[in-house]
């Protein structure tokens, strides 16, 4: 009798143990609203590129951008789902030759939204390569909030042996969700790199490892899960340029310099309304007599001249070997003349005074 009040006694602290494990441990359904409760709000919004690009043969090149639905990319990377709550809309199908004005504010006016009505805690923007720097830029501009922006793209497209899109999108996710990446800027993720969106810039037509800041390198990069930062870029201005209530951007046009060329590209730019003229020109913004006439000209009647250059790195210095006081310019610093013509369109905005306008391009 004794024995079995013994056995009985066990079996009964053994039931109840289990019963007290069970009870204690959660269930998968409970674990996932314990993760959806703890995990950052990330609002992915596709504009469609290469990374959503589909092509005949897993290795061939010819492809045709922004085919991939948002949906089917977001499936397509199931890791992320376990770093953020994670969201999809699509704002637009286009490859980024493509990319234009429109779709430049319409993303700004929806990143704000998103922000001003605490839908999410980042935004990451998949987009084609040939312009994201562009884009970038103009957001790092335009948006109000300290919280996360992340731009990422590819080099290969979706259907590619070796495509390169689902790791892009999966860092791009990573940065977004990691707290060191609030107050960092506007960014660029591609190639498992970090870069500030005023430093990027595209330098290789077809290699994955295209993204580079020339002057200054990577803000960071990504490893093993994890996202490091090394440094941040002192041009971050307080003050953004609110588009909010505009639907256009005063014309902005770009000069290529070189050996003995014409000013009639510059003329046809006025004559089509140019309010503003980015020169892209030789070594230090430098320009041939006939040019450097027309440009002065045209900033004297009133129309914004910045001088950048072509090189592709380094800064264009101001009343050097140009006397940019004495004819009316303004220099772009380190800008590259595509990101130039993205803040004089955004300075005009506000002002046609090329003094402030040069105070802008320092600072910003």
């Amino acid at each position: 009798m004794k024995r079995m009040f013994v056995l009985t006694l066990a079996l009964g602290l053994s039931f109840q143990s289990q019963a007290q494990i069970a009870t204690a441990t959660p269930t998968k359904a409970e674990m996932t609203k314990i993760q959806t409760k703890t995990q950052p709000r990330v609002i992915i919004l596709a504009t469609g590129g290469t990374i959503a690009g589909a092509g005949e043969s897993a290795t061939k090149a010819a492809y045709k951008a922004g085919q991939v639905p948002i949906d089917a990319l977001l499936n397509a990377v199931p890791e992320m789902h376990q770093l953020a709550k994670i969201e999809g809309e699509q704002v637009a199908n286009i490859g980024s030759q493509d990319m234009n004005i429109e779709t430049w504010l319409k993303l700004s006016k929806r990143i704000n939204q998103i922000f001003d009505n605490n839908e999410a805690d980042a935004v990451v923007v998949t987009h084609g390569t040939d312009t994201l720097e562009e884009t970038a830029y103009f957001l790092s501009l335009t948006i109000r909030s300290n919280k996360p922006v992340v731009l990422v793209g590819a080099m290969r497209p979706s259907t590619a042996m070796s495509q390169d899109g689902n790791r892009n999108l999966l860092d791009a996710v990573m940065v977004a969700s990691a707290p060191q990446s609030k107050n960092i800027g506007t960014v660029v993720v591609m190639n498992e790199l970090v870069f500030a969106a005023r430093d990027v810039t595209k330098t290789n037509t077809t290699s994955t490892a295209t993204f580079q800041s020339r002057n200054f390198g990577p803000l960071g990069l990504i490893y093993d899960g994890k996202v490091n930062y090394y440094y941040q870029s002192t041009h971050q201005p307080t003050k953004k340029f609110n588009v909010d209530k505009l639907d256009k951007l005063p014309q902005v046009d770009i000069v290529y310099g070189y050996a003995d060329a014409s000013p009639k590209a510059i003329e046809c730019m006025i004559a089509d309304g140019a309010k503003g003229l980015v020169y892209a020109g030789l070594g230090n913004g430098n320009f041939n007599a006939p040019v450097g006439a027309a440009l002065e000209k045209a900033a004297k009647s009133g129309i914004a001249v910045v001088r950048s250059a072509r090189a592709g790195s380094g800064r264009v210095t101001l009343n050097n070997e140009v006397n940019d006081a004495a004819m009316g310019f303004a220099v772009a610093d380190d800008l590259n003349p595509q990101k130039a013509r993205v803040l004089l369109m955004l300075s005009l905005t506000g002002t046609n005074d090329i003094k402030v306008i040069q105070d802008i391009f320092f600072k910003y």
